[in-house]
């Protein structure tokens, strides 16, 4: 199964629609899922309105593809988020791919400062939260930071990742630049 994985869309829905654009016959085909990693529609009390803020419409174009979507619960969503959204939003969402634990979170409570005790060597958490792309090896665990799709950090390019069997990259959604990339052994 080949995963595209977004975080912090924060209601900027022409970016979201850019990413659905490029993957939507994959989605729809069944050969893909989109794992959303929190702050879906909310700005943030704390954020500027991000270009193209448009949370209903963001909701829209997920609820189409509600049965090719996993969503987690960021710090910026809310009950009412769930009310609007056609599809579950979990605490987190953990699959076991060929022996390996790849859990999928918000990051705001798991990521390389607060690490996963439970984990063992090879496996894989992808978050957001900190808007800004990064991979840390801790205890054998990759943490991959897929950076923010709708707000991105300073400095920072918006981004979503790809995880398809033992590869991890991930790309500009603006100009396709590759931002990171690896193989896990």
């Amino acid at each position: 199964m080949k995963f595209y994985i977004c975080s912090d869309i924060h209601g900027a829905a022409p970016k979201l629609g850019a990413l659905l654009a490029m993957i939507g016959s994959e989605l729809d085909g069944g050969k893909a899922k989109l794992v959303v990693l929190g702050d879906i529609y909310n700005h943030g009390p704390r954020n500027p309105l991000p270009e193209g803020y448009a949370p209903m419409e963001v909701a829209n174009a997920l609820n189409a593809r509600k049965d090719a979507v996993i969503a987690v619960k960021g710090n910026c969503d809310s009950e009412i988020d769930e009310t609007i959204s056609e599809f579950n939003i979990y605490l987190f969402s953990t699959v076991e791919i060929g022996g390996r634990k790849i859990v999928f979170t918000h990051g705001h409570k798991c990521n390389p400062a607060m690490p996963d005790k439970s984990l063992k060597a090879g496996d894989i958490v992808f978050y957001g939260h900190e808007h800004r792309v990064d991979h840390r090896l801790i205890e054998g665990v990759h943490y991959v930071c897929v950076g923010g799709l709708g707000m991105a950090a300073a400095g920072s390019k918006p981004s979503y990742a790809v995880f398809e069997g033992n590869k991890v990259a991930v790309y500009s959604i603006d100009d396709g630049s590759s931002l990171l990339s690896f193989e896990l052994q």
